[in-house]
């Protein structure tokens, strides 16, 4: 699994959470020719069946504690994205779109014909594109945006700059006559070029990640009918609070929640703090009640 700087060291967080269990452990399915990696914990009978769709650069197992703070009342999905974890790569470049496609048919392929949707940073811009589609084939019963992506900053004059410097630059070095001069050296600069999603991707999923950054999903927010909760990290840097501001604006009836001083992965960084607000939202202690579970 490979995950972004630190992230591992969320785990000790959540000691309670056993990710070699046998209750998390990984089944293989495929889909559209794609063996892709997912795993379902809860009960099979349970009136709410959730999906957690997760962040670039992740595995499916960083959300098992996110799965578990529901799992009581809830049945919980998680998947590997094609070129995420342990699935498949695209044979081409996919756009958000194209994986809200994928997310369709493996929804299909699973049973699944209604579901909260728990989307953690990219898997919030595949959300979004899910919620507006006009022919979306089954329903999303509510929505939860964790530090999600799909704001496209603005960039400053300087940073225009920058770019366009990177481009003249890369263009110059990757021209046949030059490389061929200082392969190794030139090799060396383009892996330092970019953002840590980026230099840790594989060529295609490099593809997929440009494609991803460079479109801004702004007018699709106010088209999302569905009841919408977003987490935020206080201190978030990959996908900062202000975004989350612009989204509690544009979607109708949006609610935003905060956790002090966390970043990027809110989740694990306040977990207490995440798991009675995700709780809440769901109903889960009610159903767990309903059920003869135990509120804790």
């Amino acid at each position: 699994m490979t995950t972004r700087p630190g992230v591992r060291a969320c785990f000790g967080i959540y000691p309670e959470i056993n990710i070699k269990d046998d209750r998390y452990h990984s089944m293989n399915i495929t889909i559209d020719g794609y063996n892709i990696n997912y795993k379902i914990t809860g009960p099979d009978d349970a009136e709410t069946t959730a999906v957690i769709l997760q962040g670039w650069g992740t595995g499916l197992d960083l959300y098992d504690f996110a799965a578990g703070c529901i799992n009581d009342s809830c049945r919980v999905v998680q998947l590997d994205f094609p070129g995420f974890g342990e699935s498949d790569e695209p044979r081409e470049p996919w756009r958000p779109a194209d994986y809200a496609d994928f997310f369709c048919s493996f929804a299909d392929a699973i049973g699944i014909t209604k579901a909260v949707l728990i989307g953690h940073s990219y898997g919030g811009r595949v959300i979004i594109k899910l919620a507006v589609r006009d022919d979306l084939p089954f329903e999303i019963e509510k929505i939860v945006l964790v530090d999600s992506a799909g704001i496209m900053p603005e960039r400053s004059a300087a940073q225009k700059r920058k770019v366009r410097r990177y481009k003249i630059m890369r263009n110059f070095l990757t021209s046949k006559p030059v490389h061929a001069m200082f392969p190794e050296v030139i090799d060396y600069w383009m892996s330092q070029q970019g953002s840590d999603d980026y230099r840790n991707s594989s060529p295609m999923m490099k593809k997929c990640l440009v494609m991803a950054v460079n479109e801004d999903q702004r007018d699709a927010l106010p088209d999302i009918r569905q009841e919408t909760l977003l987490i935020w990290g206080e201190l978030d840097d990959a996908t900062p609070l202000h975004d989350a501001e612009i989204m509690e604006e544009l979607i109708p009836g949006a609610g935003l929640v905060v956790l002090p001083g966390a970043g990027h992965y809110s989740f694990l960084e306040r977990p207490a703090q995440f798991r009675g607000i995700l709780r809440s939202f769901l109903g889960a202690d009610k159903a767990a009640a309903e059920d003869g579970g135990e509120i804790c």
